[in-house]
């Protein structure tokens, strides 16, 4: 298997390295899919929403399906999940040590 390429990683990473898009997708894992339930939601204007969930989209991390008039979004791949897992933790972590260094 070849190495993933690193531009394609970052890319990926760029995707949700913004707060909105982290909050997006943390909604969309609690059920709601489409953006008339997004917005409310989160307190964001649809035209604000769209942008990020476009972004979500393109890096194929988000899949839109037309339901009548609607547009619900699933999520491509359930590991995005334990991406954002892992990295709140590595932000718990170094929270703590930064909290050492200053008690010592």
């Amino acid at each position: 298997m070849p190495a993933i390429s690193t531009k394609l990683r970052a890319k990926l990473l760029q995707a949700i390295a913004h707060p909105n898009r982290i909050r997006i997708l943390e909604v969309v894992k609690k059920g709601m899919d489409c953006s008339c339930e997004i917005a409310p939601q989160l307190g964001m204007e649809q035209s604000n929403l769209s942008r990020h969930i476009k972004i979500l989209v393109n890096s194929g991390i988000l899949i839109p399906e037309r339901d009548g008039v609607r547009i619900n979004y699933r999520i491509a791949d359930e590991d995005i999940f334990r991406l954002l897992d892992i990295s709140g933790e590595l932000v718990r972590r170094s929270a703590e040590r930064s909290i050492h260094e200053v008690e010592v």
